[in-house]
């Protein structure tokens, strides 16, 4: 479910900026451009609307989140399946986190970060790359959900029209956009498509914005602002696109201190386990379902 990203994704980025009458515009905008969708939509006339005294209602609003479940059970479902779900996740944790508005409250008096800094670049320019950060990682949230979809499929053995599903949501969902037509037609393309980021559409568009997406998110981690599903997206494009990770060392001390054993590049599929210290076996672990 991506109804969790609405806020996550984007708000803490325009924190940049103080005016709400320039939030409303860029959101207002950016719905007439490929970000077309419900939720932008409904964000624009949220920043707008003012309350019986003519003032803002939104920054009255109590900064602590709620949940009704949905996006939880996606993420226990993707850790189930082992599936990096990782934007659902973060947008979930960071609900978690705006609910501990009390410790919030004193940690803000005790713990520091970058001193605050007046936005000194161009504005326009910046919102841009805000807008291309946005739909970057949009699609990376979109392409993580068919993943978590294609293992369920695997795992029941289901036959799942992923083009059938994504116009499905067009239909009155919260999450109903203009972009779930480009993911009709990636799979129109190749039903037997691994990733959308493998197609052809959403991979020159991810690289169309991956300058951007890198600014923003360095303007952010610069200007101490939570950003956790940009930032998170963001590196789960670099890792998807690296043939080599360190999950090598990390495969190296589940040996070390549990035998998990580990596999060699140069014989894939035949688990060994090495007596690291000097003083143990060679005896390996049993393998396990967590």
């Amino acid at each position: 479910r991506y109804t969790t990203l609405a806020v996550s994704i984007i708000w803490p980025a325009l924190r940049q900026f103080d005016l709400l009458q320039i939030r409303f515009k860029a959101f207002e905008e950016w719905n007439k451009t490929e970000l077309d969708s419900f939720l932008i939509e409904i964000t624009a006339n949220i920043l707008k609307f003012q309350d019986s005294d003519g003032k803002h209602l939104l920054p009255k609003i109590r900064d602590s989140a709620g949940q009704k479940g949905t996006g939880k059970w996606t993420a226990i479902s993707a850790l189930e399946y082992g599936v990096p779900v990782t934007l659902i996740g973060e947008a979930v944790f960071a609900r978690c986190l705006s609910s501990l508005k009390d410790e919030r409250v004193q940690a803000s008096q005790k713990l520091k970060g970058p001193q605050k800094i007046q936005f000194e670049g161009d504005k326009k320019s910046f919102l841009e790359d805000i807008q291309k950060a946005l739909y970057a990682s949009k699609i990376i949230s979109y392409a993580q959900g068919f993943m978590l979809l294609r293992q369920a499929a695997t795992e029941f053995g289901w036959t799942l029209n992923y083009g059938g599903i994504a116009l499905m949501w067009r239909g009155g969902c919260i999450i109903r956009s203009v972009f779930l037509g480009k993911i009709k037609d990636a799979f129109d393309r190749n039903p037997h498509l691994q990733n959308l980021l493998l197609d052809d559409f959403f991979k020159s568009a991810v690289e169309n914005c991956q300058d951007s997406w890198r600014r923003t998110v360095s303007t952010g981690v610069r200007a101490g602002i939570p950003m956790p599903c940009f930032t998170t997206a963001l590196s789960f494009y670099d890792g998807y696109r690296h043939e080599t990770l360190p999950a090598n060392l990390i495969q190296a001390q589940r040996d070390y201190f549990g035998a998990h054993t580990y596999e060699l590049l140069a014989n894939p599929g035949r688990f060994v386990h090495t007596n690291w210290t000097g003083h143990g076996g060679s005896v390996s672990s049993s393998s396990y379902n967590a």
